[in-house]
């Protein structure tokens, strides 16, 4: 029995079915995602996602599905499943459905009338390009499958419309055509390991239904590009399909499908899942590898990377893929920071947080390589302009004060993690001293300014060893309430903000942390009791009037709910540092009893993956994107250091 499968009566059972979605990746950025039973129920659903270098290396849906219809002893079996507008659905080609299991790669069985087959798909490693295999099980006379490309050609967060501004026409090439809609798009090639037939009927498919998409307030009816048949018949036991952006040999299709099989690591328990996941965020495109935030929506954020980068590569001993990734995102850092979202000129530095997540990143790269003359000598210049910018003053009103501590933003701006904005309004706005930040900032210079010890940097230790000696005391009489009993979340010159959030438990878990260990031992307590729950951390106190334990409804009542009490999984990593120095002896038990609550997570929602976000209140329903980085890489980081313990 593989650890992820399911039978016919799940199949068969639309509801059971679209709650479930399944997430397929190349390492070049390309990636298929859609519901266990293939039905498309969000705009971001498609079966060829890819990356185009003309249009900012945006991700745009090429190929939203195939109208497929295996055709045996002249009997029709459409196999598809669409649904329109006011809910219809047809054809069910579900209904054919026997059984899905997905090991190394997905795989579904079929039963139409007597007959057998299944199909199964992959990406190749490392190019835009998706196989699909059909395997027939049973002898027939006579079978052939006809394959119909849906298409849109659009931005994955847009949807296309019928048009007169389709290029209509096509290309062929060997054992198949490609299309190509609007100038500037790379074409994409459909091609069989078989000869085929193609007719060419260019037609549009009207009122394309996503109901996730409607419930979440945008709108949800798509048209697509149908632009003909292509046909080929059956000779053997299998039959190949490849989906490419480049054509190809189609005598090498098969060998390309078994080499790039015999590659994947088996889904075939909750660690190795957890380990799939990880490698799906990686994509390696045009000289840089980076770390795709959350799939299917997100795209590379700087605070998500440097907060993701040690459970996504360290903690699964990839070393070198660390600092692949840090070195692309350095090549980006402007002014002392990093952009949170975008590249180029579409960049946007609005992140207080970013840059000192990255030296907390190299810091656990650190203890792991334990060469900190060779870490200074490559790193030491970029985190030397970090702290120099907060020092003197950046972007978004980003600054030391004369205390030593940071102060950032300003009206309409939201810098930290808590970033939602309603209306042009941060939701949590934040102005001024954050705790974590501040936290960050001193846990950084100390880092630092152990490094530069080891290179005998003495111009450094002279400038930077007065801003730490007093720091934890003002630190202490800047947010610590003796009256409350933990830490204020953010002060803004008189004001205090003591809501309880999980802001402190960042602060309480760096290594270099301003606090003593009595108030970690407090905040973690608190923590405890108020924030942590089955899926992770609440980001507010269900005891606040401002608190929100359901995540749903429009994006406006989405966002006022994101950071007001939604939970965060992400947040077990600092979790699990915090525990791990508070309480050594009893901490590796407890965190490996949370660790394994999330097995249960890999048959439900995104399949064997993590997501963004559960609601704050039980049963703590997952949601937001289906797989995201720092999840993941936060269930990967609190294995690897649970491992590290019981050593």
């Amino acid at each position: 029995m593989s650890y992820i499968a399911f039978d016919k009566e799940k199949l068969v059972n639309i509801n059971f079915a679209k709650e479930r979605e399944i997430l397929r990746c190349s390492r070049s950025g390309a990636f298929a995602t859609t519901t266990l039973c293939g039905l498309n129920t969000r705009k971001y659903h498609g079966l060829f996602i890819v990356p185009q270098d003309n249009f900012n290396g945006e991700r745009h849906l090429l190929v939203s599905g195939l109208n497929e219809n295996i055709v045996v002893n002249d009997m029709d079996f459409h196999l598809s499943i669409h649904q329109y507008k006011g809910g219809a659905i047809d054809p069910k080609g579900n209904k054919y459905l026997q059984n899905f299991s997905a090991d190394s790669v997905p795989v579904y069985d079929y039963r139409v009338g007597k007959f057998n087959f299944q199909k199964s798909m992959l990406f190749q490693h490392d190019a835009d390009r998706l196989i699909i295999k059909y395997t027939f099980l049973d002898k027939v006379d006579e079978i052939a499958l006809q394959v119909e490309p849906l298409l849109a050609f659009r931005n994955i967060h847009q949807l296309t419309h019928a048009n007169s501004d389709v290029h209509t026409g096509f290309e062929t090439v060997d054992n198949g055509v490609g299309f190509c809609m609007y100038n500037g798009y790379t074409p994409v090639y459909f091609q069989f390991s078989a000869p085929v037939d193609y007719e060419h009927h260019p037609d549009w498919y009207y009122n394309i239904e996503y109901e996730e998409e409607l419930k979440r307030g945008y709108d949800g009816h798509e048209d697509l590009w149908r632009p003909g048949t292509l046909t080929a018949k059956v000779k053997g036991k299998e039959l190949y399909l490849t989906i490419g952006t480049e054509p190809m040999d189609a005598a090498e299709i098969a060998k390309l499908y078994t080499s790039e099989a015999k590659k994947r690591t088996p889904r075939y328990n909750f660690a190795s899942c957890l380990k799939n996941a990880a490698e799906q965020f990686i994509v390696k495109r045009n000289d840089r590898t980076d770390i795709i935030a959350g799939y299917p929506w997100f795209g590379r954020w700087g605070r998500d990377t440097f907060i993701a980068l040690p459970g996504l590569t360290l903690a699964i001993g990839k070393i070198s893929l660390f600092e692949e990734i840090a070195d692309s995102m350095i090549a980006d850092l402007k002014d002392g920071l990093f952009p949170n979202i975008g590249a180029g000129d579409n960049a946007s530095y609005n992140s207080v947080d970013a840059p000192l997540w990255f030296i907390r990143s190299l810091q656990i790269y650190f203890d792991h390589v334990n060469k900190p003359r060779k870490l200074w000598t490559k790193y030491g210049d970029v985190i030397k302009q970090i702290l120099c910018a907060y020092r003197d003053g950046t972007m978004n009103n980003i600054r030391m004060l004369e205390n030593g501590l940071i102060y950032a933003g300003g009206p309409g701006l939201a810098l930290t993690w808590m970033d939602a904005i309603v209306n042009g309004r941060p939701v949590t706005p934040r102005t001024g001293c954050q705790v974590e930040i501040n936290a960050l900032w001193y846990n950084a210079i100390k880092f630092a300014l152990d490094l530069s010890r080891s290179s005998r940097d003495k111009e450094f230790l002279t400038d930077w060893e007065p801003i730490t000696v007093n720091f934890p005391a003002v630190f202490k009489d800047t947010f610590w309430s003796k009256e409350m009993g933990y830490l204020a979340d953010y002060v803004d010159g008189d004001y205090k903000n003591f809501q309880v959030r999980p802001n402190m438990l960042i602060a309480a878990s760096l290594p270099f942390s301003p606090m003593s260990e009595r108030l970690k031992q407090l905040v973690l307590k608190r923590v405890t009791e108020e924030l942590l729950v089955d899926k992770g951390v609440r980001s507010l106190s269900p005891k606040d009037p401002e608190y929100k334990g359901h995540y749903m409804g429009t994006q406006a009542e989405r966002d006022a709910a994101y950071h007001q009490g939604t939970v965060w999984p992400w947040l077990l990593f600092p979790l699990t540092d915090c525990m791990l120095h508070v309480y050594p002896d009893s901490a590796p038990d407890v965190l490996n009893r949370i660790l394994y609550r999330f097995d249960g997570c890999m048959t439900y929602y995104g399949l064997s993956t993590v997501a963004e976000i559960t609601d704050g209140d039980p049963p703590y329903k997952p949601n937001g994107c289906i797989s995201q980085a720092w999840s993941v890489a936060a269930l990967l980081y609190m294995k690897w250091k649970i491992e590290q313990v019981k050593k």
